[in-house]
């Protein structure tokens, strides 16, 4: 059985109450597909945009630990928003945690061996382990949750 600990930072980060903040199924939990596809702040990212990333990272993170060389996810680092609907926007928080309970899934079947195995990357640094990446996952969660609490405040800021 892998690290519980890392688990629980990746489902905390998301779906529960860490310690740095709301989770992000919280900030995302009252935003509409309007301000989801909004861009408040020039030349930044959308709170959309942000999901989808971090949908595409956590599915990457998977696949590395499924066996996958690391590498930009299938769907690209970015992925493009399409149709901003509320349909779409919906589908995306609901892939964001389908993707991470997948992860989640994915890494009960991992020994503390499997973890320490070479196999991750993180900013092109190849060779780091299973569980340095994971970890990088949880940061990469942590940092776009801030910026999408940033975001929604830029957005509702003299409601």
């Amino acid at each position: 059985m892998s690290d519980p600990f890392l688990r629980e930072q990746l489902r905390k980060g998301l779906f529960d109450d860490p310690w740095h903040g709301p989770s992000i199924a919280d900030l995302l939990l009252d935003v509409t597909a309007e301000e989801a596809a909004a861009h408040p702040v020039p030349g930044a990212h959308s709170i959309w945009e942000l999901v989808l990333h971090m949908t595409a990272w956590q599915g990457e993170v998977r696949q590395r630990l499924l066996g996958k060389e690391p590498g930009l996810p299938d769907v690209g680092d970015w992925p493009d928003v399409g149709d901003p609907s509320d349909i779409a926007w919906e589908r995306a928080r609901e892939q964001l945690a389908a993707s991470m309970n997948e992860l989640l899934e994915s890494l009960t079947t991992l020994s503390r061996e499997d973890l320490e195995r070479p196999g991750g990357s993180i900013n092109d640094r190849l060779g780091v382990t299973h569980r340095a990446m994971i970890n990088g996952l949880v940061q990469h969660a942590a940092y776009h949750g801030g910026q999408i609490a940033l975001l929604r405040k830029a957005l509702r800021a003299g409601r």
